[in-house]
């Protein structure tokens, strides 16, 4: 087949994301936190950024556009991302006017009603210290018990392959593989591990944290100690008639060792790993003020951002700027100006998300968290204009402060059933129903999931199959009725 060169005309259609778009995607998703390191980074990178001392936020600034229906910023035209990659002197394409007036001598302004302009600080019990985790405090007693830098690093490796409950993921073979020691030392340190505080810890499976716990208190001659060793099965699943059989006790006596029982920690490491020591701030803050509620944004500790006084010189020609500098110059600008416009969209779209969850969650500010309404994305969306999308870039990692507490924003969002009444009810509502049920039933009889069922249809004209209920349950952590139920024993 012979080769030949020809010209063919083609049409096509791509959506193309501009450096614009991208970058308010990014900054809506993300929180507080982000916002403030990704504006930290900014004023690293970009000269053409700096941040603005002056307290004075009077100064009016023209607000940028607007988002689009799909939630993100205005794409600017094809041919104006073409011509950014044409080399080019002139400066007609900026607007130095608009850019020096409003982003260069006051800064990016206070938005109006955000938490910094109030001059409030409220936040102080939102920042959390890091409490020593598991690691470090197992760590810390490696130090004192072991002598030798062979113990260390095998006891090192060990606490290593712990998980957050304080079992013990490699098996021993494992651990020789991975660090080439003798196994009669490894058993020993792991052995010296397991005498550790929290008691329990470095076991393999639950029967062995349970026992160490019990050797712990001397009591591995005890029937409690008999029931973890060779019963565990039949306490797991309650079979306390069965126990009692075995071990020859009476109701009193097999009481008083699942009593013992009940006092041992089957996750020794939870105390240490109560979850991420993070800082939780707060995005938005609703206050009330008498009856009413008003939603401010939190922008303590956001910098004001203006243009750098020397792009102006540079801009202008002076400075002695050769066309490569104004050239750089101007894409640092752009990219100075577009953050600051991203912001300013975000902190915007943010309030109007806010005020649209509070008007529609009114009654569960008024009166808890039994009052809350089901509520969907897209009920926000139209609410407010914008897609589905963007509210749900909104209240992802967002949370907001209420007269009840700080909630994710995502809180407020529940799918809903309707009664009798034609009453919507927002899932969690029903969800407190059930556990209501459940802590108020025999616990000796407990109700099924379809008994469940029945009862909310009776007491609060809710029709609901068993399945939701299973479901329901399940996301409450409530066991099933078979494992909820207590024998003759009391127990």
């Amino acid at each position: 087949m012979a080769l030949e060169q020809k010209l063919s005309l083609k049409l096509s259609q791509r959506l193309i994301m501009t450096p614009a778009l991208q970058q308010a995607i990014k900054l809506l998703q993300m929180s507080t936190l982000e916002l403030r390191e990704e504006i930290a980074t900014e004023l690293q990178e970009n000269p053409a950024l700096e941040e603005s001392l002056e307290q004075d936020g009077n100064e009016a600034v023209e607000q940028p556009p607007t988002l689009t229906a799909d939630g993100n910023a205005e794409q600017t035209s094809p041919g104006e991302n073409d011509s950014e990659n044409k080399e080019r002197d002139s400066l007609s394409e900026i607007d130095l006017e608009y850019m020096l007036q409003n982003y260069y001598d006051g800064g990016a302004t206070t938005p109006r009603g955000s938490y910094e302009a109030r001059g409030d600080d409220r936040l102080w019990e939102t920042n959390l210290t890091r409490s020593p985790d598991l690691s470090d405090h197992l760590l810390e007693q490696l130090t004192l018990a072991l002598t030798g830098p062979v113990d260390e690093e095998i006891g090192r490796a060990i606490i290593g392959n712990l998980d957050s409950h304080g079992y013990l993921q490699a098996s021993l073979e494992e651990l020789v593989a991975m660090s080439d020691h003798d196994p009669a030392d490894i058993q020993r340190v792991h052995d010296v591990v397991q005498g550790f505080d929290p008691a329990g810890v470095g076991a393999r499976n639950l029967r062995e944290c349970l026992l160490l716990q019990l050797r712990r208190l001397d009591l591995e001659d005890t029937p409690a100690a008999t029931m973890v060793r060779d019963h565990l099965d039949l306490l797991q699943v309650r079979h306390y008639e069965e126990l009692a059989r075995c071990l020859e006790l009476t109701p009193a006596q097999l009481r008083e060792q699942l009593e013992i029982l009940r006092r041992l920690d089957p996750h020794p490491g939870d105390r240490f790993t109560p979850g991420t020591a993070q800082t939780v701030i707060p995005d938005v803050m609703v206050i009330k003020l008498g009856d009413e509620y008003q939603v401010v944004l939190n922008d303590d500790g956001f910098p004001r951002l203006r243009v750098s006084r020397y792009c102006r010189t540079i801009l202008k020609g002076g400075a002695g700027a050769s066309k490569d500098d104004r050239e750089f110059v101007r894409q640092k600008l752009n990219a100075a100006v577009r953050l600051i416009k991203s912001i300013e969209e975000r902190q915007r779209t943010i309030y109007k998300v806010a005020c649209s969850i509070v008007r529609q969650q009114r009654p569960f500010l008024d009166h808890g968290i039994n009052s809350i309404r089901p509520l969907v994305l897209r009920d926000v969306a139209e609410d407010v204009g914008v897609h589905e999308s963007t509210v749900s870039r909104v209240v992802n990692n967002k949370y907001m402060h209420t007269p009840n507490g700080i909630f994710e924003m995502r809180f407020f969002f529940h799918s809903g059933l309707t009664n009798l009444s034609g009453e919507d009810i927002s899932s969690l509502t029903v969800k407190e129903s059930i556990r209501n049920i459940v802590d108020e039933e025999d616990s000796r009889h407990p109700l099924s999931d379809s008994a469940i069922a029945k009862l909310l249809m009776q007491q609060e004209q809710i029709p609901i199959a068993r399945r939701t209920v299973a479901k329901y349950r399940e996301e409450l952590r409530i066991p099933a009725s078979t494992l909820r139920r207590r024998s003759v024993f009391g127990c």
